[in-house]
């Protein structure tokens, strides 16, 4: 009797000894079976400093300036919901323009409970307000989005943010994901130590052996936690158990890890100079390549690049594109080499929609269900500042890239009613679609703008996302 390829690729087992859980053999097995993965992963790309709206927009719509919310915002009465078909994208879409049918160009949305400034922190994924100001980051008041929908997916790491700051010297920062109140969690700058902390078991040198101290020294206080609660009582007791939760859960990824080596040795990204580089531009390339190797190794299901966000992390160089000035003096209006402030907003913001096109193609490559895994992935792009350098949060841009699978729809502009207007709605929205695409059904994540009455606001998602 002949066994077809599929019928034994359906019938694999993993067994207690291979790759327990290994999420490539499980893609395999899904298409084998011929399943549709419907629930996507996500990828969320935040870069410093705001994002004029023009920057991310098709060519040849005109807009009036209106007062609302305190302010001047483009007038649009009426929701716009329009195909991306045979329109010209703005310069800064460019190095996409060959996923145009996947795009979706969400403008007009407003974020002003965020706060607004140089940076919302972790508010403008959170939809809440955390006090940023000049010099200060804030606080979490919340979980933010990215980690929200890392909760309902699962994974090793149920989130993960890589990025770079302002400094080359800074090996971990938090400055915009949170995974509660009070509860900021990292975003590393170094791509050795991103590297070492998804890839370590299977890394050799500084990277294996850190590895191994840290699976050391979490079974040691993981013993000495449970020989200690065993002599307290009441409240301690309570304390106690909770620690020992976090080193048992932190001791299970590390083993979780050591399970999957096979998966990791092919998924791992290959080590250059730019890992290394004090370049900015080399090294959120290289983070853009772990960010790439830990989907594809199924190491995680929601990961955020963030550039140069937060306070006080904005006012990143690029000199690998040749500019010798900071983010903020760009902001503020700074010209430099020939080319004024906005020639250098679009070339910084090319920049970045080139390694999210380069990201886009590697998903491409890896097949998964009746697709790739870029059908079931979502990326998800804006600023932390929303609409401006110094920002007030009536508009806050998205650029959303939908999978084929992912029940979020692609090839579309919308452009919702200005702040204020009947059918006007808010960044927290958005957070709520994005959370109902991955089974989250919950009314509404954040924090209203409580200034906005009537239909100018309101819970729930936005159907003219859900496909």
């Amino acid at each position: 009797m002949t066994i077809s390829r599929r019928d034994l690729l359906r019938n694999a087992s993993l067994g207690a000894g291979a790759l327990t859980l290994s999420p490539v053999l499980s893609q395999i097995q899904a298409q084998a079976a011929g399943v549709t993965q419907r629930v996507p992963r996500f990828v969320f790309v935040v870069e410093g400093n705001g994002l004029p709206p023009q920057h991310v927009m098709p060519l040849g719509y005109k807009f009036k300036s209106v007062k609302a919310g305190g302010g001047w915002v483009r007038e649009r009465a009426t929701m716009l919901n329009e195909s991306l078909e045979g329109k010209e994208l703005a310069e800064s879409l460019q190095p996409i323009v060959n996923y145009q049918d996947r795009i979706t160009l969400v403008h007009g949305l407003s974020g002003k409970i965020s706060g607004g400034g140089h940076s919302n922190d972790f508010g403008a994924l959170g939809a809440y307000n955390c006090g940023s100001g000049v010099g200060n980051s804030g606080a979490p008041q919340g979980e933010t989005v990215d980690v929200a929908v890392g909760k309902q997916l699962g994974g090793i790491f149920p989130h993960f943010g890589v990025g770079i700051s302002d400094r080359n010297t800074h090996d971990v920062i938090y400055n915009c994901s949170a995974w509660g109140k009070s509860q900021p969690t990292p975003t590393i700058c170094q791509p050795m130590t991103s590297y070492g902390a998804l890839f370590g078991s299977v890394a050799g040198g500084s990277s294996k052996a850190e590895f191994n101290a840290k699976t050391n020294l979490l079974d040691f206080l993981r013993d000495d936690v449970k020989r200690l609660r065993s002599q307290v009582a009441g409240p301690e007791k309570d304390k106690l158990e909770a620690h020992l939760k976090g080193y048992e859960d932190m001791r299970n990824r590390q083993s979780r890890l050591g399970k999957i080596e096979g998966t990791l040795r092919r998924t791992a990204p290959q080590v250059d100079d730019k890992f290394k580089s004090e370049v900015e531009s080399d090294r959120l390339d290289a983070q853009f390549d772990i960010a790439a190797a830990a989907l594809i190794g199924g190491l995680t299901n929601s990961i955020t690049i963030a550039s140069g966000v937060g306070n006080p992390f904005f006012s990143v160089k690029f000199t690998g594109l040749g500019i010798d000035i900071g983010k903020h003096s760009i902001g503020h209006g700074s010209g430099f080499a020939g080319m004024n402030a906005d020639q250098l907003k679009v070339k910084i913001r090319k920049f970045h929609f080139q390694l999210i096109h380069d990201l886009m193609k590697k998903l491409e490559a890896v097949p998964e269900g009746d697709g790739s895994m870029l059908d079931h992935t979502v990326i998800v792009y804006l600023s932390d500042a929303a609409e401006a350098h110094h920002s007030r949060c009536r508009e806050w841009p998205f650029v959303l890239i939908p999978g084929k699978h992912t029940g979020l729809v692609g090839g579309r502009y919308l452009h919702f009613p200005h702040y204020g207007q009947q059918g006007h709605r808010e960044h927290g929205n958005l957070y709520t679609t994005l959370l109902h695409a991955v089974g989250d059904k919950r009314t509404y994540f954040g924090v209203h703008d409580a200034m906005l009455k009537g239909d100018a606001g309101g819970d729930g998602p936005l159907p003219e996302l859900l496909g």
